[in-house]
Order: structure tokens, then sequence, then C-alpha cells
């Protein structure tokens, strides 16, 4: 029987992981020359810590919360999961940034902001069901 405290927990860490990873990957983004300006209905915007932040957020626990509550009723929730969110991640990559118009620096930076979710999300829904991580062998 699964420890109905764990999900939270494994919740809560995966988010926390998922927005330091990408504001550190933000952050060299930045340092490496990336405006993070794109324009959207002749306005000019521009992408910062707290944009990142909650993108990374929201969108894996909304995917994390939903996972928790159904793998309950059926089991093939959190196996569905682990190949449906890297495709989520990588398809957001050619619906979201890639057609933004960002600098080269810009977009390969939150490209890789949006695969950093993918490894995050596998761990989490692997945590959350029961799943044993892969071991090394002696």
């Amino acid at each position: 029987m699964r420890d109905l405290g764990r999900p939270p927990v494994v919740v809560a860490l995966a988010v926390a992981a998922a927005v330091v990873v990408n504001l550190i990957v933000f952050g060299v983004g930045r340092a490496a020359g990336g405006s993070f300006r794109f324009t959207a209905d002749g306005k000019v915007n521009e992408v910062d810590a707290v944009t990142v932040g909650g993108f990374s957020a929201v969108p894996l626990l909304a995917g994390l919360v939903l996972v928790a509550l159904l793998s309950r009723r059926a089991a093939w929730v959190s196996r569905a999961a682990v190949v449906v969110a890297p495709v989520l991640a990588v398809v957001t990559i050619f619906v979201m940034t890639v057609p933004a118009g960002f600098d080269t620096t810009s977009t390969v930076t939150l490209a890789l902001c949006h695969l950093m979710l993918a490894p995050i999300s596998v761990v989490a829904v692997r945590a959350m069901s029961g799943v044993p991580q892969v071991q090394p062998t002696r």
C-alpha cells in the first residue's frame, strides 16, 4: 500500500527543484547575453525570472497533482505520465518558445528550461508511484 503522505512531498520537492534548476539556467542565459525579449501584438515583452519560475512551477504542479490524484484509481496514469510529460516538454518548445521570435541565446536557454522539466517530472512520477529508481549493479 502506498504512503499517502508521499505524493505531496514529492510534488513539492519536484516543483522546487524545477524552479531552482530553471532559474539557474535562466541566469546562465542572461549572463551569456540573452535579452529574453519578444514582440507580441506590436508590444515588446520580456521574460523575467518570475515568469521562468511560474512557467516552471505551475504546469509541473498541475500535472503532478493530476497524476497523484488519478493514479490512485488507475495505475496506467503513472505509466502514461512518464511518456506524456517529456513529450509535452519538447512540444511546448515548438509551440511557445520558437515562434516567439527570441534571439538565439534566449531561445536555446528557454528550450533548455523546457527540457529540464522532462527528467524532473519522470523522477517525480516514478517516486509517487513507488517504482524504484534504477540502481547500479554491483
